[in-house]
């Protein structure tokens, strides 16, 4: 399994940039993209059970061939509003390390494009600056086909929005901080 913690980047022999291999999605209308190691399976919409209590960025979990999983709602960590879901609906199961253990997650998307590679000369830091969403929430930015796609921080969204486990202790959030300094490193020019 390979989590968010360290992104593989592809390379020629000679050494030139091929980038890392990501699944495109919509969200709100903004284009995201996970690596697609991450990616276990794209599912139709499915039944949900609402689970009272849970924080709302994580509040149902569906049945994923035999194991029930959290679902997440991507929207509701960059403050956009939750919407009811459209036939282009999907939701992306993720394998996802979670304080040690290799977690299933389901990621709610609006629509599923295509597995395509992003070089790593095209990505940015997000500004820290004249965005309207958290920039610690942003991996970096990568310019592809003219638009601006998302790859998002998901070891700081869960740990925030309360999916890591209801509260980190001092060396969980070293660790997530040394894990997004080396995708920094591995993403950004």
């Amino acid at each position: 399994m390979q989590a968010d913690s360290g992104t593989q980047t592809k390379a020629h022999a000679d050494g030139r940039d091929m980038g890392v291999e990501v699944l495109t999605f919509e969200v709100s209308a903004e284009t995201f993209a996970l690596e697609a190691l991450l990616v276990r399976e794209v599912l139709d919409n499915c039944p949900e059970t609402y689970v009272p209590g849970a924080a709302a960025f994580v509040d149902s979990v569906i049945n994923f061939r035999g194991r029930i999983i959290p679902l997440a709602d991507l929207r509701l960590a960059f403050g956009l509003p939750a919407t009811g879901t459209t036939r282009d609906s999907r939701i992306i199961v993720i394998e996802f390390e979670l304080n040690g253990d290799a977690t299933l997650i389901g990621l709610r998307a609006d629509k599923v494009f295509e597995v395509t590679t992003i070089a790593n000369a095209s990505t940015e830091a997000a500004p820290r600056l004249g965005t309207r969403w958290r920039p610690d929430f942003i991996r970096c930015l990568a310019k592809r086909k003219g638009e601006v796609v998302v790859l998002p921080n998901l070891a700081r969204i869960f740990a925030v929005c309360g999916l890591a486990g209801g509260g980190l202790a001092a060396t969980d959030n070293l660790k997530i901080a040394a894990a997004e300094q080396q995708q920094s490193l591995q993403l950004v020019r």
